[in-house]
């Protein structure tokens, strides 16, 4: 694969990411910024796609922005993603030495997880059996609704104070 396939191949890549509702809604309640989000992204798994060694200039030019970033820009950036991130694994790891978990009000974040895990894992091995046909579709399509709406539920600070029945 040439400079130029790898490129459109992540810009692809990034573009259908972009495009998936529940990323969005995830990426818009997480700590990681879109450009934070690409760049940790485009740094993580360009190379795991393209299966071959970036540097770091070949990788600020992946980025969305038409003529890429500076490869200066790119790594402030992705210090910054990587930041977010080990604080946001720190915050986890408090609530579980905290004993947090056990709470009940988390449970439905768990099952979403769960299910997004699920669906996604379906999603691909349906995508690359290349047995996609319009009823298969229409489950992909309802399952996803029911995601996205759980997690724009979830994403409201009052959703954790609410009493939840456990079943």
């Amino acid at each position: 694969m040439n400079n130029q396939e790898i490129k459109e191949v992540i810009k692809k890549w990034l573009t259908s990411l972009n495009k998936d509702p529940i990323f969005k809604i995830l990426l818009k309640n997480s700590n990681l910024t879109k450009t934070q989000a690409e760049t940790f992204l485009i740094d993580i798994l360009a190379e795991k796609i393209c299966e071959k060694k970036l540097s770091y200039d070949e990788k600020a030019k992946l980025r969305s922005i038409k003529s890429g970033v500076s490869r200066g820009s790119f790594n402030r950036t992705l210090a910054q993603a990587r930041r977010n991130i080990v604080k946001s694994i720190y915050t986890v790891i408090l609530l579980g030495y905290l004993g947090v978990f056990d709470d009940p009000r988390l449970s439905p974040y768990i099952e979403i997880s769960n299910k997004i895990r699920i669906f996604s894992e379906k999603y691909r091995e349906l995508w690359e059996s290349g047995e996609i046909s319009g009823e298969k579709i229409k489950v992909i399509k309802i399952l996803q609704d029911e995601i996205e709406g759980e997690l724009l539920n979830l994403s409201k600070p009052k959703a954790m104070s609410e009493r939840r029945d456990v079943t």
